[in-house]
């Protein structure tokens, strides 16, 4: 590991509709990174739960301060590791409704940021199901980013990877070095542009980009692409889970002298055109 450097971990697998099956799952892949000598593990969106049947999200929905979540403060504290709880069923503002939040918990078992997803997957996929997130989520309106010993961190979760636009505030309005995007994309999307989609985020703000995965069959109605990657700022891919549908961990380092470097030698900062410029541009 270089000086500048910090090593980071992101973490598969393939949750199902248990608590403390997953918890368990979640804590093994804990120990797992911290073996390896990372600092910060990425988990999936919906790491703590996937409902099998409509509905059971929402009964097992609790606020930041229930115990599910104070559980996995617990993990993070014991095992003197950030954890980046990248989509946890979040009560919302009635009985009808959660939030998919994105959590991030320091290493002393607290509570650095949540975000709450923007886009929500209403979506006919060719080939597949039909999803209708917004039927029981409420859609988050403002944009996340926080400091961190692994640099500036950009929270976003799953179908925001589709909306350049967040990610581009994420770097030239909020500084983001690291963008995470935990996910659980369906396997027809995620065969289709996964990937591409991932690299051209890096490539487009410079940044590193952390996308941890669910993969593999949660249950007889939903299976997910897999896939975990983390990606350079210069859009290439330095780590991946050999297995899309295994449960495990990757480790890479998040080289800052690295971002600095194409950062300077490609200056797309100061190359931009404001807000303002395209505003006159289409009159």
């Amino acid at each position: 590991m270089a000086v500048n450097s910090v090593r980071i971990a992101a973490a598969q697998m393939t949750s199902i509709n248990d608590l403390a099956t997953n918890y368990a799952t979640c804590a093994r892949l804990v120990k797992e990174a911290a073996s390896a000598g990372a600092k910060l593990l990425c988990f999936p969106e919906n790491f703590s739960f996937v409902g099998a049947k409509d509905g059971e999200s929402l009964k097992i929905a609790e606020p930041l301060d229930g115990p599910i979540l104070k559980g996995y403060c617990a993990l993070a504290r014991e095992s003197n590791m950030w954890l980046s709880l990248g989509g946890f069923q979040e009560r919302g503002s009635d009985d009808a409704h959660l939030c998919n939040s994105h959590v991030l918990i320091d290493d002393a078992g607290n509570i650095r940021s949540t975000y709450k997803k923007m886009h929500l997957f209403d979506v006919d996929v060719p080939g597949g199901a039909v999803y209708k997130e917004s039927s029981f989520t409420e859609a988050g309106k403002e944009i996340v980013a926080v400091d961190s010993p692994f640099g500036r961190l950009g929270l976003t979760v799953c179908y925001d990877l589709r909306f350049p636009e967040v990610y581009q505030q994420l770097r030239f309005h909020h500084g983001a070095q690291v963008l995470l995007v935990p996910a659980a994309f369906t396997k027809v999307t995620g065969e289709a542009h996964w990937e591409v989609l991932l690299r051209a985020r890096a490539i487009e703000t410079q940044c590193y980009v952390i996308a941890a995965a669910q993969g593999g069959k949660h249950s007889e109605k939903r299976e997910s692409f897999g896939d975990t990657l983390i990606i350079d700022p210069w859009g290439t891919v330095i780590g991946r889970l050999p297995d899309r549908a295994s449960t495990g961990i990757v480790v890479a380092d998040i080289d800052f002298s690295l971002i600095e470097s194409v950062r300077t030698k490609m200056p797309i900062s100061q190359h931009r055109k404001p807000i303002e410029f395209w505003k006159q541009a289409s009159m």
